[in-house]
């Protein structure tokens, strides 16, 4: 499974050429099928910058896949365990957020498709799959 995050939805849907963007814009012509988690939903959201993005952003939203925890609780609780291993081994993660999509693409032994370094840096304490 591929899951696509926040960066790389943000370029893509600003026509950014990143290798991300591209990568996404494969995917969709090809038909390849890919989920985004909900709480990347949220984030890109929070982002728009007027009613008119609002309804646009949430209109592309609600034809994609979503990616939802299967156990509410421990994803949390092993998103928290990610930011603390990290913690511990003295990689900082930025976002808390980042560790919850990380658990999920664990949890469902996907591969992250992201233009954020904080997923580097997880790999680092967690076996988790990216590509940029």
């Amino acid at each position: 499974m591929i899951v696509v995050d926040t960066s790389t939805l943000i370029s893509f849907l600003r026509g950014s050429a990143t290798s991300s963007a591209r990568s996404l814009r494969r995917l969709e012509q090809e038909g390849t099928p890919f989920a985004i988690p909900g709480v990347c939903c949220q984030e890109l959201l929070q982002g728009a910058r007027d009613e008119r993005e609002w309804r646009l952003l949430l209109r592309y939203l609600e034809t994609q896949d979503l990616l939802v925890p299967l156990d509410p609780l421990a994803a949390h609780v092993e998103a928290a365990r990610i930011f603390f291993e990290c913690r511990r081994r003295g990689v900082t993660i930025r976002s808390s957020t980042d560790c919850l999509i990380a658990c999920l693409v664990l949890e469902r032994d996907g591969i992250l498709l992201h233009e954020d370094e904080d997923f580097e840096r997880i790999k680092t304490v967690r076996p988790l799959r990216t590509t940029q």
